[in-house]
């Protein structure tokens, strides 16, 4: 029991406890962590790509609803003034051949009878 020593009441063996490490070649190693950073980048890559496009696509979309918003001001001060947009002059006629500056969707018709309809109830 020389070999071996006490430690709180608890035989300890000599060595290492584990796996033992297997001589792995050196070369492998570094091949496999070159690939694995390989792939990293490659997987960086696409996610900025998509982050990227997803960003324009917002950007896109904001545009559009600030050109829209703009003509919603338009109308406004046309409206103030007395003044009757044809755009909306076709909404109150049903006529559909005639659509909004920015070719907006069904939202925008909604919205503008809506504003239209408060609009003249108020004056």
């Amino acid at each position: 029991m020389d070999d071996n020593k006490m430690v709180s009441g608890k035989v300890k063996k000599p060595g290492k406890r584990g796996r033992k490490p297997a001589k792995i070649d050196l070369k492998a190693k570094l091949e496999r962590s070159r690939q694995s950073a390989r792939e990293c980048r490659a997987r960086k890559k696409l996610r900025y790509q998509y982050l990227e496009e997803l960003v324009s696509s917002k950007e896109r979309a904001i545009c559009a609803l600030r050109e829209e918003l703009e003509m919603y001001k338009q109308w406004c001060s046309a409206m103030d003034q007395g003044k009757i947009p044809s755009e909306i002059k076709a909404l109150l006629t049903g006529d559909d051949h005639k659509m909004p500056q920015g070719g907006s969707s069904t939202k925008t018709t909604k919205s503008s009878k809506s504003a239209v309809s408060s609009s003249s109830s108020q004056g």
